[in-house]
């Protein structure tokens, strides 16, 4: 029977990058390009003339043209010939995300960058960009304007669609970086060969996805404040842009929330620090799923109430506890499943929740008996009274409601006959040797 390919493990961890050998670069800067004979070779002069003049170490630039029709090709040809350091590049389909995906995918410099043609924003920022990729402290790395630091100039309308963009992509794909669109990014190598292929779009939207992925995946994406200058003949067509990209929105949400992206190829362990390393007797992962609990359960008391609130306009107290406590702990075992134990995809997913069920029914009896004791006491006690009284009986069921979650309903698998190891196992040592099954899409 013929064999399955291995899958691929998650990433190494993280080291400084050796200087390259004599003609090898260790920075690629791609420039993707769509009909520019005005503005390339002023552009690549002046990068190729900073380049040469600030970075330490070798360097390419790359000129990707995507099926340009004026003269852009002859100029990139002319510019290769003319530079030792510049190649040409063509491809006959249009998109800056397939230009990017081919070139990258193509390159041997481990650091991989690109910037806009127009240079709009100031390469005194692109060593502080690369750097942290050179020095093995980061993933990825973006220019941002949206920074305190950063200074802009830019009309009020892109000014207000990008940080419009940016809110959706906050309130929609719960993304943590501030500036999705700047024309200023880079990546290593070895990170890019892992997250490519998982990025569909081939447009504009390539880099949010891109750092959406990446983000997800636990990948470090360092920050840095550009000064920007908005040039007033971009051809970009912000409507259309727009539609596309909140279609590709949707499409990466759905994605995740289904979990049918393999994340884990992504991860990174813990680096050489000692306080990353795991302790004899301290259960692996248990304060970062102490935190992740907290907060979970902080939001799910809240929401509980809320519905608790609304629910008591209409019903008894009894049955408004039912209620609240059923719908809220059915979204407190989704969310604790996902973000605090960090367990992807529909794999055993009915049977959380029904675990989830059976630790709902023992706070169902510590409110509901708190519920009944108060009645007993004072038969009709203020509202106020009631509420205060749940909230104390709701922590007491948190404690034993995480107790429970992390040693039966989402136990450590990592010693079980065939089992998977579960985030929570994975350490320095481990993680180059226990994949996860392939199953466990996450």
């Amino acid at each position: 029977m013929t064999k399955s390919p291995p899958q691929p493990t998650a990433l190494p961890a993280r080291q400084h990058l050796p200087v390259q050998a004599a003609g090898v670069p260790v920075l690629d800067v791609t420039v993707p390009v769509h009909n520019e004979e005005r503005d390339l070779e002023p552009c690549v002069r002046r990068l190729h003339e900073h380049l040469a003049r600030t970075f330490p170490y070798g360097f390419r630039i790359t000129i990707a043209d995507n099926a340009s029709t004026d003269s852009t090709p002859l100029i990139a040809a002319a510019l290769a010939d003319d530079l030792p350091e510049v190649r040409a590049f063509r491809l006959e389909e249009k998109g800056r995300g397939r230009a990017l995906r081919t070139v990258w995918s193509a390159s041997d410099a481990p650091v991989l960058a690109y910037m806009d043609v127009d240079l709009s924003t100031d390469l005194n920022a692109l060593l502080p960009l690369v750097a942290p990729l050179i020095s093995g402290h980061s993933d990825l790395a973006i220019g941002s304007r949206l920074a305190r630091s950063s200074r802009v100039v830019r009309g009020a309308k892109r000014e207000f669609i990008s940080r419009t963009y940016n809110l959706i992509l906050r309130g929609s794909l719960a993304a943590r970086f501030s500036d999705a669109q700047c024309g200023f990014k880079a990546i290593r190598r070895d990170v890019a060969r892992r997250l490519l292929p998982m990025v569909e779009d081939s447009g504009w939207f390539f880099d949010t996805e891109m750092l959406v992925l990446a983000e997800r995946a636990g990948l470090r994406i360092h920050e840095v404040p550009v000064d920007w200058v908005d040039d007033p003949a971009s051809t970009v067509h912000i409507v259309s842009t727009a539609m596309d990209d909140l279609k590709g929105v949707w499409r990466v949400g759905r994605a995740l929330a289904v979990g049918a992206l393999p994340l884990d190829r992504l991860s990174r362990p813990f680096g050489d620090d000692p306080r990353d390393r795991q302790l004899p007797g301290v259960p692996g992962g248990l304060a970062r799923q102490l935190v992740g609990f907290c907060v979970v359960g902080a939001l799910s008391t809240l929401f509980y109430l809320a519905l608790y609130a609304l629910a008591r306009t209409a019903m008894n107290p009894q049955l408004a506890n039912f209620t609240a406590l059923l719908v809220s702990a059915v979204a407190n075992t989704s969310a604790n499943r996902r973000l605090t134990f960090g367990v992807r995809g529909r794999d055993r997913a009915v049977r959380h929740q029904a675990q989830g069920l059976a630790v709902f029914a023992i706070g169902l009896a510590l409110t509901s008996g708190s519920l009944a004791a108060l009645d007993a006491a004072h038969a009709n006690a203020a509202h106020s009274t009631e509420v205060a009284v749940l909230v104390a009986a709701n922590l007491a069921a948190t404690v034993l409601r995480f107790l429970l979650f992390r040693a039966w309903v989402f136990p450590d698998r990592a010693n079980a006959p065939g089992g998977a190891t579960s985030p929570a196992a994975v350490t320095p040592e481990t993680a180059s040797c226990h994949p996860h099954p392939k199953g466990d899409a996450r």
